[in-house]
């Protein structure tokens, strides 16, 4: 499991998943850590959650640069 602290509370899968950018059909493999991140950085944004999409963010830049590029940016 990773060491990386985690923006906020989610929960964590043990497979690594194919994540695909909603808008440009391109994918990427995730570690569950991303995977629970990038779900509810969705979830957020669907509900208007900004301060909280904003910290997921961040976090997906730090941490997954490229994969950050594909698919949220």
């Amino acid at each position: 499991m990773s060491k990386r602290p985690l923006p906020f509370p989610v929960i964590l899968g043990t497979e690594s998943e194919v994540v695909a950018n909603r808008f440009t059909g391109q994918s990427v493999t995730l570690p569950p850590d991303a995977v629970a991140v990038y779900d509810a950085i969705i979830g957020a944004d669907m509900f208007g959650q900004y301060k909280m999409v904003r910290k997921g963010l961040d976090w997906f830049r730090r941490y997954y640069p490229a994969e950050y590029m594909v698919l949220l940016d």
